[in-house]
């Protein structure tokens, strides 16, 4: 049993800086979008805190991940002592990368819940929860940027959790580019236009999925003014454009994020994250 103890402080709302409090961590040598993301369509009452997670040589490698994986529990902590309410991972390939698979996981993110206080929750156990949640059985990912052997992981763990995955595919496989190095050296970010490109391409090959999943946490840079916005920004346009749920790994996160809070975003999202205002 852990002796760790939350400081009794933090349920005095009077030394609380914000009735809600969000950590968000990510993966190393990323400056990550899901602090901004989540505050911007959280209502008024949220503050949100990151904290990257530090690892000098550091380079999206697999292995890497769970080599470094116990670094979440050193988040976790950090983020109870200054008050946070829940706590979420940004990293969809955390989860099939420790090789716990997915009852473990599920056991590990309890395990860090119970000793910390907080709950944490992690990106791609998230999306297992979200799917779950909406009674779908049948889903095609598009992968985006991910590479083969990171979204093949992706697929195997959607697989275990009960999920048909009837179709996926990242941006080499589409044939939007001609090598996956092109696609690595964009930095994980994209034009918009290529968005609805692989929309409507995993549509195109899934027809009868109950709903189409995006990988990871890509951009797209819109035309008008170059701004970078993740999935979750699109997800309205995007299930009125196909006729289906979306859901990306960002948004099955800050589904979660919120539910643990009890509050619903302020702002107009997709179906999943609307859910919550039912």
């Amino acid at each position: 049993m852990s002796a760790y103890q939350k400081p009794a402080k933090w349920a005095n709302p009077r030394v609380r800086l914000f009735p809600h409090q969000v950590g968000f961590t990510a993966p190393p040598h990323d400056f990550d979008a899901a602090p901004s993301d989540f505050l911007r369509m959280a209502p008024r009452s949220v503050g949100v805190h990151g904290r990257m997670l530090h690892v000098p040589d550091y380079a999206h490698r697999l292995d890497q991940r769970k080599k470094h994986f116990g670094l979440l529990e050193e988040f976790v902590e950090c983020m109870a002592n200054n008050g946070a309410d829940v706590c979420g991972q940004v990293g969809s390939n955390w989860v099939h990368a420790s090789g716990l698979g997915v009852a473990g996981i599920r056991r590990h993110c309890e395990m860090l819940t119970d000793r910390y206080e907080t709950p944490f929750h992690m990106a791609g156990y998230a999306m297992v929860e979200a799917l779950h949640d909406r009674n779908v059985e049948k889903v095609a990912l598009n992968a985006c940027y991910h590479r083969t052997a990171w979204y093949q992981g992706t697929v195997g763990f959607l697989r275990e959790a009960g999920f048909d995955v009837v179709w996926a595919g990242n941006f080499l496989d589409q044939g939007w580019f001609g090598s996956q190095k092109e696609i690595d050296d964009c930095i994980w970010c994209f034009d918009e236009d290529l968005l609805w490109k692989s929309f409507d391409y995993t549509a195109e090959r899934a027809p009868g999925a109950d709903a189409y999943l995006i990988n990871g946490m890509s951009n797209y840079r819109r035309p008008s003014d170059g701004l970078a916005q993740r999935p979750v920004h699109h997800e309205v346009a995007l299930e009125a454009r196909l006729g289906t749920p979306v859901i990306g790994h960002d948004t099955a996160l800050y589904w979660r994020i919120f539910k643990s809070l009890g509050i619903a975003p302020a702002t107009e999202q997709g179906s999943l994250l609307s859910s919550l205002k039912g």
